[in-house]
């Protein structure tokens, strides 16, 4: 029991960034996009990453409440802030982050149809829903709450840190459909995941005392890699966590699918389908359980002389009804799917290059508007975000993007990307929520990119 909590202590004190990069999908044949569609455009001839430097990314969304809640200094004190907060949660809100670090990039135009890309990429990703009425019992007791049942399908926490290597080609088929797939090695190095859960506590009043609690087909898992050590004791070492998301001993695979289709030559649509695989995770486990029905009907605080080892007998019975056990088995952790989809319109012909025949799509229009739609595939289901968004090029080597997303964390979350292209180099960087940016606090999530590239065309 002690490891089943410790587990779950760890998921609320765990560092926590979604994993929807809206402002770079599409934009400006950037080499990362990629990533999220391996069937975008590509026009140079090979291009090489800046390691370490050439993408990173990182994403906070905290659905109803901020840490301003919490932490903003004012005349209220945090027991009263904490209060607020509480009486405003939802039953089915929750923390959602993910950071990636692109290591290594690069990729090559292995003929007019064909580009081969590769790389290695380090992310964290977690999901920890916000247990709104535990939370409540917690604070409360249970006395206020007669016949209220808990529901434990409302604990459900996801915790991921891992390597992807990568390798993808995209193929131009004609003028009209580019399409791409891409295959990754995931290294998983530590890992927390505790979904499914099922079973409800409930207080009632009692008959042979003032209340009865029970604990109703009650069914939790906790698994763990890379939390404990060969004797069972939390040890997290980063160095050897860092080491283990390059072809550790937690390995898995899985596969990213995407396509761009021109519709003619100012409206294309594209759609992409990532992280479809899996994770086997065997290395330094611990596992959690606890299943069954039990019903109590409180402590008796008087001394029975008759029955001296009451608290010894009580312990039994609740030993006996509901089953605790820990394991260091394997197990698999599926990932979670992403599907992207989004139509794009250019309009507003560049003066200066309308003569030019083998102009792109990109070049040969100043502007362009669309709508993407993106959906995640979460432990409390699936999760949508749908973005309006605008693109302006600049000039010949400078491009920018302003979109509006809307999601479970915000309806006013308005970014902006910006891509330029300098000698060989190629920056960009993109932030969202700027109209919160003077004041993060308050934000329900926040993110950014950037990063920079040699490109040779």
């Amino acid at each position: 029991m002690k490891k089943f909590l410790v587990i779950f202590l760890s998921l609320i004190v765990y560092k926590v960034t979604t994993q929807n990069k809206q402002i770079l999908y599409g934009f400006d044949k950037i080499p990362q996009g990629l990533l999220v569609n391996p069937g975008a455009e590509t026009e140079y001839k090979y291009h090489v990453g800046v390691p370490i430097l050439s993408g990173i990314s990182a994403n906070i969304g905290l659905s109803g409440f901020t840490v301003a809640d919490l932490f903003r200094n004012d005349n209220l004190d945090f027991n009263q802030k904490l209060n607020t907060v509480l009486n405003n949660l939802g039953t089915n809100d929750y923390v959602h982050v993910n950071s990636q670090i692109e290591v290594i990039n690069g990729g090559y135009q292995m003929n007019k149809k064909d580009y081969l890309s590769v790389g290695y990429y380090t992310e964290l990703d977690a999901f920890i829903t916000i247990p709104r009425d535990f939370l409540f019992l917690i604070r409360d007791g249970n006395a206020g709450f007669i016949n209220k049942s808990f529901l434990f399908s409302k604990l459900s926490a996801k915790i991921d840190v891992l390597g992807v290597i990568h390798a993808g080609i995209t193929r131009k088929f004609n003028e009209k459909f580019i399409a791409g797939a891409r295959f990754k090695i995931y290294s998983g190095a530590l890992n927390i995941t505790s979904t499914g859960n099922q079973g409800s506590f409930t207080t009632r009043l009692g008959a042979s005392n003032i209340y009865e609690h029970s604990f109703n087909n009650l069914d939790v898992t906790a698994y763990s890699s890379g939390i404990y050590n060969s004797q069972g004791d939390v040890d997290i070492d980063g160095g050897e966590v860092i080491g283990s998301t390059f072809l550790g001993g937690n390995l898995g695979v899985g596969f990213d699918i995407g396509f761009t289709y021109k519709m003619n030559d100012q409206t294309q649509i594209a759609a992409s389908l990532l992280d479809v695989g899996f994770i086997s995770y065997s290395e330094n486990t611990n596992n959690g359980f606890i299943k069954g029905n039990y019903l109590f009907s409180g402590i008796e605080f008087q001394y029975d002389a008759a029955n001296p080892n009451y608290w010894q007998d009580l312990n039994d019975d609740f030993d006996a009804n509901i089953i605790r056990k820990d394991n260091t088995e394997s197990y698999t952790v599926l990932r979670p799917i992403k599907f992207n989809a989004a139509i794009k319109h250019g309009f507003g012909k560049s003066r200066r290059e309308e003569n030019c025949a083998d102009m792109s799509f990109n070049d040969y229009y100043d502007n362009a508007v669309g709508l993407q739609l993106y959906s995640i595939i979460q432990p409390i289901g699936p999760r949508f975000a749908a973005t309006g968004f605008y693109e302006r090029k600049i000039t010949k080597n400078w491009n920018t993007k302003v979109t509006y997303t809307i999601d479970d964390f915000s309806y006013s979350n308005f970014g902006l990307g910006v891509s330029a292209n300098v000698w060989k180099l190629n920056i960009y960087g993109m932030v969202d929520n700027v109209l919160k940016l003077s004041d993060i606090a308050n934000a329900n999530n926040a993110s950014f990119q950037l990063g920079i590239n040699v490109i040779f065309k």
